[in-house]
């Protein structure tokens, strides 16, 4: 255990400077970015260390690995945030454990999310996931509604009972114009999540960039970096 802890520690020193200097290249002080880990694949003991080593928030993104990790891990101080496609079946489960959900798409997911959140007597964070390889009135190839029906779904979030609007959240596309682009479509996601602040100005999280591309995000102004194998290492897929 001591050798999974020296190894996650150096790791996230790493990770550590790779964004205090980007944040000082972007002329954006360190405070202004939060370090989500993305922890899926990887056991509580790992969650553990990492909560001993400073980290406050941990990311998910599915309910069967996510909820057991959570429970075993309900005595740390921890934000949870689940960053998957969500399916409404799951909602009731990942309503008891996370904090955050960053993947709010569409419209009977926030209904799902509220009336969950409101039996649980919780109030649920919520981002709207933006998909950048959409059209104007489509979904992503991995979830996400497109740009143009971010406001619809914002103003659903934003009135419905235990739900808080937090903000924004994409995954670089793989396809589309913004391919191969992180940069321009992390600026991107940024201009959206200035017009959404117009009308909900308390909406101020953007949660963009992880492991490969976390600087083109920080450059690009997000407040929130979602980090998974640059911390807890590449692990073989099983099976």
């Amino acid at each position: 255990m001591t050798d999974r802890k020296d190894e996650l520690a150096a790791n996230l020193a790493k990770v550590e400077r790779r964004i205090a200097d980007a944040c000082a290249a972007a002329g954006r002080g360190r405070d202004e970015v939060t370090l989500i880990v993305v922890t899926k694949t990887y056991p509580a003991t790992d969650v553990r260390i990492l909560a001993e080593l400073g980290v406050r928030h941990v990311a998910e993104n599915r309910d069967q690995d996510a909820a057991p990790k959570a429970a075993a891990c309900m005595d740390l101080p921890l934000t949870w945030h689940f960053v998957g496609q969500l399916q409404t079946n799951k909602v009731r489960s990942v309503v008891g454990y996370a904090d955050f959900v960053q993947s709010v798409d569409r419209s009977k997911l926030v209904t799902a999310l509220s009336k969950e959140a409101v039996r649980a007597g919780r109030e649920l964070g919520c981002l709207i996931q933006v998909a950048l390889d959409a059209g104007e009135s489509e979904r992503g190839e991995r979830g996400g509604v497109a740009p143009g029906g971010i406001e619809e779904l914002a103003d659903l979030v934003a009135q419905a009972p235990g739900l808080r609007l937090g903000g924004l959240m994409t995954v670089a596309p793989l396809t589309g114009e913004y391919a191969g682009r992180e940069q321009a479509a992390f600026g991107r996601l940024m201009d959206l999540s200035t017009d959404l602040r117009r009308s909900h100005p308390a909406a101020t999280m953007v949660s963009a960039g992880m492991s490969a591309d976390l600087e083109q995000a920080v450059a690009a102004g997000a407040t929130h970096v979602r980090v998974g194998s640059a911390v807890l290492g590449v692990r073989p897929r099983l099976g």
